[in-house]
């Protein structure tokens, strides 16, 4: 005989995120660096393994752009409480609400091989990517969310700087040829002349 199987806890709210997101065609990569947790984890959450925290699935439903009825069904399937303002007024609000951040000062440089850039009209957002071997899976190693005014400025700052860099050493040329004295082999001299 074989075992039951057992269903997952929160399948029906991982299905609803899987569909979410395949039908918005984005990849597993994409949707957990938006949302700023492991690939693996959502995975877990699309497979209904795992319940996503309140806050993640806030962002889940402002990354989707859920709206109402839709976003109070998903926070049910959560079996989360709604607040007096309900999931759809703080996935909305998500945005607009002050956040205060406190970053410890990191000097280091993350290098990225590929760069996605979303822009609407309230901004921009570049999240720099890491490409792995060997499948080739992208991974957002750093995320950056502008206006679109600040994003012509640094769109215009870039140009200058690669220009600067092109020409600030002016321009390149080989070093002269060195003359170098000829050498006559005298040995070779001897043998001719001793004939």
């Amino acid at each position: 005989m074989s075992e039951p199987s057992i269903t997952p806890p929160y399948k029906n709210l991982g299905n609803q995120l899987l569909r979410l997101r395949q039908s918005r065609q984005e990849t597993v990569a994409e949707v957990s660096g938006a949302v700023e947790i492991e690939p693996s984890a959502l995975e877990r959450i699309e497979q209904g393994i795992e319940l996503p925290a309140e806050d993640i699935l806030l962002l889940l439903i402002s990354h989707f752009n859920i709206h109402d009825d839709e976003a109070v069904k998903l926070w049910d399937m959560a079996g989360y409480d709604h607040d007096e303002r309900g999931p759809e007024q703080q996935a909305n609000n998500l945005g607009k609400q002050p956040v205060l951040m406190v970053l410890g000062l990191d000097s280091r440089i993350v290098y990225s091989n590929g760069i996605n850039v979303s822009a609407d009209p309230s901004g921009v957002v570049m999240s720099f990517m890491q490409y792995t071997d060997p499948t080739q899976q992208a991974v957002a190693v750093s995320r950056v969310g502008m206006s679109r005014e600040q994003a012509e400025k640094v769109l215009e700052t870039l140009q200058q700087a690669l220009l600067r860099d092109k020409y600030a050493s002016g321009p390149k040329s080989l070093p002269a040829p060195q003359s170098k004295p000829k050498t006559v082999n005298r040995s070779r001299k001897k043998s001719q002349t001793d004939k």
